[in-house]
């Protein structure tokens, strides 16, 4: 995985060697400025990947060959002899648990171990995350939309940008909170539940019932075998049509579908489901629940009731809005092109900064505010409420004790000026756990399941204002009064 890298990155990492630095000590983290899709949260993914990357690193023979072949010529042979030596065994790796909500400014990641390598890191380890967390987020944001009973598809497998970043969007969908996917190649790699419904073209592909092979269903408790289409003829001569004089629009698709369903029904057997892809989806779904339930009573069969009705076309937010507004009777939705390309936002905007090099803090001092690193090597804590809401994260040196609970804390919230705040938590959680050192993965990683849970559960934790997608209050960062001094002594040193 060693060349995944700018070559820009190779450039400075010969200035790194040639200057005798490239062993210096440094620490860099990764984090985004802007809450994505202008809400105030993002959920973390892309970790494990990372991770296992990490453990990969190293520079082969050919990487070697091709190196030389691209960088100039000019470059020593004993800068290529040493990276054929690169790995990861001094890197330490700590980050917040996947699937956690992160917030704007607050590190995910945080990598420490000699210069050259911690720069080498710089755009895997930001490929590897920026697209997972965006995707994610995107998903917990659905998720919020449709509410926690809605089942969810992620299907957009043929309008994702190549393989890769389909299987990707199938995974961090997951684990943004869709129940299934329609890749199989993604539920056989990750265990996702795989679920689809019917293309039209298998509807089209029949001209007559004459078509239909094999015609015979066994009935599921047994005996002779049953015409299933004659049957299906049979329930079509009754007078359940008549339930359907207002839905011209239904005329053929939802009688033949009860028809099909009532005589499957009386071989013992239950239809799966319908599913709607044109057309006010949300007007449609309550026409033909109230055709499902008459025909249900009509017959007798109560589980027509809740035959479930499914959707898709280019479904997006502003659709979930307005089968919320509307009311509805949909009981899943598949979504494709508004989930796996993020076109919000098609990039969550992770950067990766030093803020440390050979013990002393680093600042990137800018004429925008936003742009500004916060310096040194830090602890982060979340600071919760009485209620169990996350209040404030709060950024502090490494060597600051860790903050009590009850106990008052003078902090400074990052964009607002004039005087230290008191805030008093109920709880102090240290946000970042030890995932990676001397080359290996050294805390156990949680399955995909696991990762899935962990992010629902962390986004039911959140404030409804901090949760809420549109116009949310912005959720406050701060520092430590002692970080505080440090970033002002810092700041002024450097005009």
């Amino acid at each position: 995985m060693a060349p995944l890298a700018d070559f820009y990155h190779l450039t400075m990492a010969y200035g790194h060697w040639r200057a005798g630095r490239h062993r210096s000590p440094a620490a860099a983290e990764l984090f985004f400025r802007r809450g994505p899709f202008r809400g105030a949260f993002a959920l973390g993914a892309g970790l494990a990947e990372g991770l296992r990357c990490l453990r990969a690193f190293r520079f082969s023979a050919a990487d070697v060959a091709y190196l030389r072949s691209v960088l100039p010529s000019t470059t020593e042979d004993a800068f290529f002899d040493y990276l054929a030596t690169l790995d990861a065994s001094e890197v330490t790796v700590s980050a917040v648990p996947e699937g956690s909500v992160v917030f704007a400014r607050v590190p995910f990641l945080q990598v420490k171990g000699p210069l050259l390598v911690v720069q080498l890191l710089e755009t895997m380890l930001l490929c590897l995350v920026n697209y997972a967390s965006l995707v994610a987020t995107n998903a917990a944001r659905f998720r919020l939309l449709a509410g926690p009973d809605m089942k969810l598809m992620e299907m957009g497998l043929r309008r994702a940008q190549g393989p890769d970043g389909a299987l990707s969007a199938s995974k961090y969908s997951y684990i943004g909170g869709f129940d299934s996917t329609s890749n199989v190649l993604a539920g056989k790699l990750y265990g996702i539940p795989v679920r689809g419904t019917i293309a039209h073209s298998f509807i089209m592909s029949f001209t007559s019932l004459e078509e239909v092979q094999p015609r015979e269903l066994l009935p599921l408790a047994g005996g002779e075998p049953v015409d299933l289409p004659a049957l299906a003829e049979s329930w079509l001569q009754r007078d359940f049509q008549g339930l359907l004089d207002t839905y011209c629009v239904r005329r053929s698709g939802l009688p033949n579908f009860c028809a099909v369903a009532l005589a499957l029904h009386q071989l013992g057997y239950r239809a799966i489901g319908v599913r709607l892809d044109s057309g006010d989806l949300a007007q449609q779904s309550k026409e033909i629940r109230q055709v499902l339930r008459a025909c249900g009573t009509h017959f007798q069969v109560p589980w027509f009731e809740t035959v479930p009705i499914a959707v898709s076309n280019d479904i997006s937010e502003q659709s979930l809005e307005e089968f919320r507004r509307e009311g509805s009777e949909i009981n899943m939705i598949g979504v494709g092109t508004n989930l796996v390309t993020c076109p919000l936002q098609p990039s969550l905007g992770c950067v990766y900064k030093l803020v440390e090099v050979n013990g002393s803090p680093c600042l990137k001092v800018t004429e925008d505010e936003e742009k500004m690193t916060i310096p040194g090597t830090k602890t982060i804590y979340r600071l919760y409420d009485a209620a169990g809401h996350p209040f404030m994260d709060l950024m502090a040196l490494e060597e600051e004790p860790l903050p009590s609970a009850g106990q008052e804390l003078a902090v400074h919230v990052l964009g607002r000026l004039g005087e230290a705040s008191k805030v008093v938590p109920t709880t102090v959680e240290p946000l970042h756990r030890t995932y990676f050192r001397d080359g290996q993965v050294c805390e156990p990683l949680p399955s995909l399941l696991e990762v899935r849970n962990h992010a629902q559960a962390s986004l039911s934790l959140l404030s409804p204002a901090h949760r809420r997608l549109h116009e949310p209050q912005p959720y406050p960062v701060a520092v430590t009064e002692r970080l505080h001094r440090l970033l002002t002594e810092l700041r002024h040193a450097s005009q």
